[in-house]
C-alpha cells in the first residue's frame, strides 16, 4: 500500500503493519498518545458512523479496546461473533464486505487466516482493520 497522510481522506486498509510508512508512524502514536491522555478530546471523531466489530477468534482485550474506541470516538460500534455471518458458508467474503459497506463506515476483522482479511477488503468499499490474524497482529504491533 502506498502512502497516504492519515487525514487524506483517502479510503485506507490497515491488515498489516506495512501499510503504514515510517513516516506516517509518529504521527499515529502522537494522537495515540494525545487521545490516551485525554479520551474525551476527540468525542466526535466517528460522530455519525457505525464500525462492524467481526471476532471470529474469541477475544477479551482485543474486543473491548476496540468496542469501547469506537464509542468513546462518538461511533456506533456493532459487535458481530463470525458464527453470526455467512463468512465462507453460503456467501463470499467478497459479498460480506459489499453487503456490510452499504451499512458501515468500516469493517475490522479478527480472524485466522490473513486471506479473509484481504478478500474482505478487496469486496467491500470501507476500510478494512486486522484485529488479529494467523499471520499479523498489526494494531497490537502499534500498541507495543
Amino acid at each position: 500500500m502506498s502512502a497516504v497522510p492519515l487525514d487524506s481522506g483517502v479510503m485506507r486498509h490497515y491488515l498489516s503493519v506495512d501499510d503504514l510508512s515510517t513516516a506516517e508512524l509518529p504521527d499515529l502514536l502522537d494522537l495515540a498518545a494525545a487521545l490516551k491522555a485525554d479520551r474525551g478530546a476527540h468525542a466526535q471523531a466517528l460522530a455519525g458512523r457505525s464500525i462492524a466489530l467481526i471476532f471470529e477468534k474469541p477475544s477479551t482485550r482485543t474486543r473491548v479496546s476496540f468496542e469501547v474506541a469506537v464509542h468513546e470516538l462518538g461511533g456506533y460500534p456493532l459487535p458481530l461473533a463470525g458464527a453470526e455471518l455467512q463468512l465462507g458458508r453460503g456467501e463470499t467474503l467478497e459479498d460480506t464486505a459489499a453487503v456490510l459497506s452499504r451499512y458501515v463506515h468500516a469493517i475490522v476483522l479478527r480472524t485466522f487466516a490473513q486471506e479473509s482479511l484481504e478478500r474482505l477488503a478487496r469486496g467491500g468499499t470501507v476500510p478494512v482493520v486486522n484485529a488479529l490474524s494467523d499471520y499479523s497482529h498489526p494494531c497490537q504491533a502499534l500498541a507495543d
